[in-house]
């Protein structure tokens, strides 16, 4: 009878535990004949998630790194086969653009070919090679372009028109381009749209043909408003986080067809990045203006549902953590954090 005529209080008791449930209903049964005045206050409390009581997900990693950023970080990307971790950070003309280090938190090197204004950054392992590509949303002559590149720092080619900021898709431009994420096949997808021009979803063949294209600013279905991260789940699903719409947009990999979106998790800021756990059992969501970290439940085969916070990581004021990257083996986030010019490592503890 309880659970059906007071479904909001049972549910507060079963995510309290047990010896808070009996100080709480001790309360309300000494209260008299206030009891029922109890009951209708508790109906209308506004309840935290459970996941404010729980066990944490993930713990900070304090030794990581062992030697400390020289710039702004905004971006880093791990290299599961080779154990390593790139950082695109920005700064003045002694900072490098990239420096590279261990998954154990040693510095191995640093480089700075033809970059303006690192903003994205991913790493891309075959049975062939690895290659490093990076979002540059500079103005100047190398800007508007995504860079490709050897792990040393060779550039081995160049998306868009060097310095131009534009729409075409033939020849390619962009403006201000945010994020990548490229298959093992070779396909492409870019976000394109920090602030810019452009607000739009783009795949490319991995000769740079477009295979489809969503590109209208706005906030209604498969429209964007700073398209700011972009990811590939193991089902076939893109994930785009729509940073000002506050939501984070799905789309089928294969015909670009618009699958949903989730918009009840971001009540108080928009999503900055988007990554899968390796298990596919969490979202790893950022929010640069609320500096948290949020763990989302992986979005289930099928229908994705409503989005749900499973966990939180709460950061530091204006440490404003702006892209994410996860280890494929360890399952480790690390969180490029503008304000604080830094990299925090967190690892799984489930």
């Amino acid at each position: 009878m309880a659970a059906r005529r007071y479904p909001r209080l049972c549910r507060l008791l079963a995510g309290l535990g047990g010896a808070a449930s009996l100080v709480l209903l001790v309360s309300l049964y000494t209260a008299g004949s206030e009891v029922q005045v109890g009951w209708q206050m508790l109906s209308e409390l506004t309840f935290f998630p459970l996941w404010r009581r729980e066990k944490p997900l993930y713990k900070l990693d304090v030794n990581w790194p062992l030697i400390p950023f020289t710039g702004q970080t905004f971006c880093v990307a791990v290299d599961d086969v080779n154990g390593l971790v790139y950082v695109g950070q920005r700064g003045d003309e002694n900072v490098p653009k990239v420096v590279v280090y261990t998954e154990d938190g040693y510095f191995l090197q640093a480089w700075n070919a033809s970059i303006e204004m690192p903003h994205g950054i991913f790493v891309l392992n075959t049975p062939n090679a690895t290659s490093v590509w990076i979002t540059d949303v500079g103005t100047g002559k190398y800007g508007h372009t995504i860079k490709q590149y050897t792990p040393s720092g060779e550039l081995l080619q160049v998306i868009g028109t060097a310095g131009r900021a534009g729409s075409g898709t033939n020849p390619l431009q962009f403006d201000q381009p945010a994020e990548i994420f490229v298959e093992e096949s070779g396909d492409i997808y870019i976000v394109d749209g920090d602030g810019g021009l452009n607000n739009r979803l783009v795949k490319l063949t991995p000769d740079f043909k477009t295979l489809w294209l969503h590109g209208e600013n706005g906030s209604g279905t498969a429209q964007f408003n700073i398209p700011h991260s972009v990811t590939v789940d193991a089902v076939g699903r893109v994930w785009v986080a729509d940073r000002a719409n506050w939501r984070i947009q799905a789309f089928q990999k294969t015909t670009g067809e618009w699958l949903g979106c989730w918009n009840s998790c971001f009540t108080q800021d928009g999503p900055s990045s988007v990554r899968l756990t390796p298990d596919q059992r969490y979202m790893i969501v950022t929010h640069i203006n609320i500096d948290r970290v949020s763990i989302l439940a992986a979005p289930p085969v099928g229908s994705i549902e409503d989005c749900v916070v499973m966990g939180a990581i709460q950061l530091a004021s204006e440490v404003k953590p702006h892209l994410v990257d996860v280890s494929k083996k360890t399952g480790a986030i690390y969180v490029a954090e503008i304000g604080a010019q830094q990299v925090q490592k967190y690892v799984p503890l489930y």
